[in-house]
């Protein structure tokens, strides 16, 4: 996983390298330097204008223009509070006005050249994301030692283009929070052993109500699709599941859900997808008696109630959206969402998965982990139904909580990477999981068989 830090985090980093201001600053012009030509793409007399501020973002910028002037560029240095409204007839602008220094708002100018942005495109709260005045639209962002959150939360992603992290030479550690990569699935996930039987990563899933079917129908086969052995589909009493999977074993449940016998044998238990209007009490009372971990989602979290205590002593996994964070705490996140989520899962005891275009996963410990994966197109009905159902799968494979529902996340944002632009509905999200399975956790599967 990527480390992404906090602008407290990287100033105490900078503050405890052993390497001096001067080198930092020379190491981080180059890499601008460096990002630059390569936007460029050998335009052979380029003209360059570079936006500089007092601080060390403007220093950065002024030793990226004087090493793209002796390389031939023609640049052209304006003072941050002196910028012209207009920057047209030129090939590049470098944005290093104020990058995660700002107080205030910042107007950038408008320009038809592609913006090179350092450390941050100026006007963009590091650690929210959020926008002052009007950042420029950076085509490229290069920035030093780690990520910040603000590349990946509010609309930095709009502003941000892509990031690239420049090794300049810090010591990166004591940053509590990480961004998912590809490569970490293979050991999020457990894979299968070969004499693997269908019980052992079974996954009871308690879901349905009058005219919600379907968010119980896409949860289970999400399961099914992300390798649960065995799926139960537990129903209000009375409720007839149409079109539920052929693969899924449908029963019903008392209205005061009641525990079946058979409960034990369950890895992992999905509460709430379409469960319609159900006892806060009735819920708490399963969460307390059932044995394994626990995905709660939709109106599981409904019934909940704000929460003031922890709610069990078994991984639990909460995975509200905004709406949902708000009955669960009083109030919505807001733009500090990492706190937010953090709070809740200190004060809930529970994994906060809190959904947003950057998922947002914060364990009771302080751990934070962001996903980036998916985009506009899972904002659709029933898309957290598919992506309860894959993280209850996890845990019945026996992911460690934090990590099914960071792996569940980041998989569930790769279900849309291969569909159309538009028209994506829910029930298409799971069709691409075992493709998307067998390609992320490939060699170790294929060597038991799987």
């Amino acid at each position: 996983m990527l480390p992404v830090a906090t602008p407290q985090e990287i100033a105490a980093i900078d503050e405890a390298s052993g390497v001096t201001r001067e080198i930092l600053i020379d190491r981080a012009g180059a890499a601008v330097a460096k990002a630059a030509l390569e936007i460029l793409n050998d335009v052979e007399i380029p003209r360059i204008a570079v936006i500089v501020g007092k601080g060390s973002n403007g220093a950065d910028g002024r030793v990226a223009a004087r090493l793209l002037a002796k390389r031939g560029g023609m640049v052209e240095m304006f003072d941050a509070c002196d910028t012209p409204e207009n920057l047209f007839g030129i090939d590049l602008v470098i944005d290093a006005a104020y990058g995660t220094g700002l107080r205030g708002t910042y107007r950038a100018p408008v320009t038809d050249a592609p913006v090179l942005a350092v450390d941050l495109p100026s006007g963009l709260d590091a650690l929210t994301g959020d926008s002052s005045g009007s950042p420029a639209r950076a085509t490229r962002t290069v920035t030093f030692g780690t990520l910040k959150f603000g590349h990946l939360l509010g609309v930095g992603p709009d502003y941000c283009g892509e990031v690239v992290v420049a090794d300049i030479g810090l010591e990166v550690s004591g940053i509590r929070a990480s961004l998912v990569e590809p490569s970490d699935i293979a050991w999020m996930v457990p894979i299968r052993p070969r004499d693997h039987h269908k019980w052992q990563s079974a996954c009871w899933v308690v879901a349905g109500s009058s005219g919600m079917e379907g968010s119980a129908h896409l949860a289970a086969r999400a399961a099914q699709r992300a390798g649960a052995g065995y799926v139960r589909l537990s129903v209000p009493a009375g409720l007839r599941m149409l079109q539920a999977p052929l693969e899924v074993v449908v029963d019903s449940i008392s209205g005061n859900l009641d525990l079946p016998e058979d409960h034990e044998r369950f890895s992992s238990l999905v509460l709430g997808p379409g469960l319609g209007r159900v006892s806060g009490d009735d819920v708490r009372s399963l969460l307390t008696r059932f044995s394994g971990p626990v995905v709660v989602d939709g109106d599981g979290l409904s019934a909940l109630g704000v929460l003031a205590k922890p709610l069990r002593e078994m991984p639990t996994i909460l995975t509200p959206h905004d709406g949902e964070f708000e009955r669960l705490t009083g109030s919505r996140p807001g733009p500090n969402r990492v706190d937010k989520a953090s709070e809740l899962a200190e004060r809930s005891g529970a994994v906060v998965l809190l959904k947003g275009s950057t998922t947002i996963i914060a364990t009771p410990g302080g751990e934070v982990i962001l996903s980036a994966s998916g985009d506009q197109r899972l904002a659709t009905a029933g898309s957290g139904d598919v992506l309860s159902g894959i993280i209850g799968a996890f845990l019945a494979r026996g992911a460690h909580p934090t990590e099914a529902a960071a792996a569940g996340a980041f998989v569930h944002g790769l279900t849309v990477a291969d569909l159309p632009h538009t028209g994506v509905v829910a029930g298409d999200l799971d069709r691409c999981l075992p493709n998307i399975l067998s390609e992320l956790l490939g060699k170790a599967e294929a060597e038991v068989g799987v």
